[in-house]
């Protein structure tokens, strides 16, 4: 395995371990799913560039968008949370309240 690919393989399951283990705060957990997705992207950008295959070049830039897309509504999320609950805690949300 090249340095390079150990980085990002390492920075993805730091990203899932911080997403399993550290879950008190819903921008924590929206933070760890950035840096996951940062590293899919970096990772998918880079194996596009080795193959040297135009058929995979849309990929990377298709992850993005669906990176945006999730980034937004985490955010959306965590500020419809904050107004209803006056926290971003996880562990006061509860689905039987709702």
């Amino acid at each position: 395995m090249t340095p390079v690919h150990f980085s990002f393989t390492s920075a993805f399951i730091l990203g899932l371990m911080g997403l399993a283990f550290h879950r008190t705060h819903l921008l924590s957990a929206l933070l760890c799913l950035e840096g996951m997705m940062l590293s899919l992207f970096i990772a998918l950008s880079l194996w596009t560039l080795q193959l040297e295959a135009t058929g995979f070049s849309p990929a990377p830039m298709l992850l993005l968008a669906f990176s945006a897309c999730e980034a937004s509504t985490g955010l959306a999320l965590l500020v419809a949370t904050a107004r209803t609950h006056g926290t971003d805690r996880l562990q006061s949300l509860n689905l039987l309240q709702c």
